[in-house]
């Protein structure tokens, strides 16, 4: 495979303007990649396109793609990584708990993956990655919403790939374990020591970690792996 293959394409990260995304997004550039990120607030790192994009909003995320797409070509590399979380046990949990998060976490993949495809078809090469988290399948008490979402992107990426398979996309799950991002230093102390416990790494992952595999993942070097679950989690999911 030749090296234009590898770089130079255009990558999209939603969520992109901080923690994991951002990493991600940091990888791909680094690789020469011309990377855009969706972002809802905050700043635009240097070297990034950011759109402002809401991934609940299918109009909203085609004004964004369609912004890409103009300055850098068509999406060749499409990172569903924008996610939110509202912990609260079943019992508390309320519906607008549920459905906000299964609407951002797992809608919004689809509308994304959706909007991407139509170039990748025409292009009849693609990629796709799902950020998803080892809680999706391990489970977490307290995130019945979040960890629905989460799993659900694992038969999204099964049913992408055996759809566009045969065009040269692949569509892949990369799950990783606890990050040290702001996301998790809001956890309380012993929680932290718990999780630390429970992994075999006996540390959290740094974001780089999993920008890496999701840059590998992307690359000509995995054509032939599509419909993984790649767990980025130090030891701690084993098998879930």
């Amino acid at each position: 495979m030749s090296n234009e293959q590898q770089t130079g394409r255009s990558v999209l990260v939603t969520g992109g303007n901080r923690g994991i995304g951002l990493a991600i997004a940091k990888s791909f550039l680094a690789n020469g990649d011309k990377v855009a990120i969706t972002y809802r607030s905050g700043d635009v790192p240097e070297g990034l396109l950011g759109v402002k994009a809401d991934v609940t909003d299918a109009a909203s995320l085609d004004a964004a793609f369609t912004e890409v797409e103009a300055a850098h070509g068509p999406v060749e590399v499409v990172v569903a990584n924008a996610g939110i979380t509202r912990d609260t046990l079943l019992l508390r949990m309320s519906e607008d708990d549920f459905t906000d998060v299964v609407d951002t976490n797992l809608g919004g993949a689809f509308r994304v993956i959706k909007r991407a495809s139509k170039g990748m078809i025409r292009l009849r090469k693609g990629r796709v990655v799902l950020i998803s988290s080892v809680v999706g399948l391990y489970g977490s008490p307290g995130q019945i919403n979040y960890a629905a979402s989460k799993s659900g992107l694992v038969g999204m990426a099964r049913s992408l790939t055996r759809e566009l398979g045969s065009r040269g996309i692949t569509a892949n799950v990369v799950a990783p374990g606890f990050v040290n991002t702001d996301m998790t230093s809001e956890l309380p102390e012993d929680t932290q020591k718990s999780y630390l416990a429970s992994i075999p790494a006996g540390r959290f992952a740094e974001p780089e970690e999993v920008a890496n595999v999701v840059r590998w993942i992307a690359s000509d070097e995995a054509a032939y792996i599509s419909g993984a679950v790649i767990p980025v989690d130090g030891g701690l999911g084993m098998g879930h």
